[in-house]
């Protein structure tokens, strides 16, 4: 961590860097998959979780309407 603090500058930090690049997420037959996966875990602890997989960025998983979506699913698999 010392020589990655050391040789951080400001020419370093204001330098435009390359496009980053994003895993997808694939399903079972190796297909992408575009929106959101929902899974729960097995045995007494997993099935009272809900598992958001493939959430595209942070912006994302704020949004109101995925709010909903994920609301939705909670009622859903919960009995709520």
């Amino acid at each position: 961590i010392t020589f990655i603090v050391t040789v951080v500058n400001i020419s370093v930090v204001l330098c435009r860097g390359p496009s980053g690049v994003r895993a997808l997420a694939l399903d079972a037959e190796g297909n992408l998959v575009d929106d959101f996966v929902f899974d729960g875990g097995k045995g007494e602890l997993g099935s009272r979780i809900l598992h958001i997989r493939n959430a595209p960025s942070p912006a994302a998983s704020s949004s109101l309407a995925i709010a909903e979506m994920i609301a939705d699913e909670l009622e859903k698999r919960f009995q709520l």
